[in-house]
């Protein structure tokens, strides 16, 4: 199945729907890529059985944008090109909310797996926000936004019970400043963490929207994952997914 595919896969998936419809939430997913092997790898994380949400389902990790990440310091940038395509189709959107999503990625991972993705060349940041960002700022680490990547956007079709937004980055794993031990366990929002290449990452029990989005960043990989290289975005028109590009 090519990417072009990906819009059909979607369509056809399986899925309950309620009578009310739901506004989506802003959310922001972070996939982790370790190139130095032979193959690609991407980090997976296994949610807990006892989520109402997606319940032993392996995903990227990720979740809401909160009031916080708007207020959080950080070191670098986006890109510009990521930040437009983060603009665009959105009629109530900023640079200000383009640089809370990508923050949001980086607390939601930390939060989910103890990985802090930015820089200790400045020491702990002053007055971080309460909460997860000041547990990060403890770790001695700035966020750094110059090192990720937007790659895609995806919203969850009208009257599901949960809608979300959801503006995919990436990041390379030796971005890592600081790990937090212990976040992983039976008790926690993931239970495990599996570095799986693309081919066998395809083989674990996944959302569909999660084998689109593999499909889409290998292929982004194949041809050279250029911040150039267009941005999938997928949502669905008169009960049919649509990809268009950003």
């Amino acid at each position: 199945m090519s990417v072009n595919d990906n819009a059909v896969m979607l369509t056809q998936a399986e899925r309950s729907r309620v009578a009310v419809n739901l506004r989506p939430l802003d959310a922001a997913t972070m996939l982790i890529l370790d190139r130095s092997g032979s193959k690609p790898r991407v980090l997976m994380g296994k949610r807990h059985l006892g989520h109402k949400f997606m319940p032993g389902k392996f995903v990227f990790p990720g979740g809401r944008i909160d009031p916080t990440d708007r207020r959080m310091a950080a070191t670098g940038v986006l890109s510009q090109i990521c930040e437009d395509r983060l603009i665009a189709r959105s009629p109530r959107s900023s640079p200000g909310k383009a640089r809370a999503l990508a923050l949001a990625a980086i607390r939601e991972t930390f939060e989910e797996t103890g990985l802090a993705f930015g820089s200790t060349e400045f020491g702990a940041p002053e007055s971080p926000p309460p909460g997860s960002w000041s547990e990060f700022a403890g770790q001695g680490v700035f966020p750094d936004l110059g090192a990720l990547t937007f790659v895609a956007r995806a919203v969850t079709p009208p009257r599901r019970p949960k809608r979300f937004d959801t503006r995919f980055f990436a990041i390379e794993h030796d971005a890592v400043a600081a790990k937090v031990e212990g976040v992983i366990g039976p008790d926690s929002e993931l239970i495990e963490l599996v570095w799986v290449d693309f081919d066998e990452a395809m083989q674990l029990d996944l959302p569909t929207i999660t084998k689109a989005i593999l499909k889409e960043v290998d292929a982004r990989l194949e041809a050279g994952f250029g911040r150039h290289l267009p941005v999938p975005y997928f949502w669905e028109k008169n009960g049919s997914f649509v990809r268009e590009e950003l």
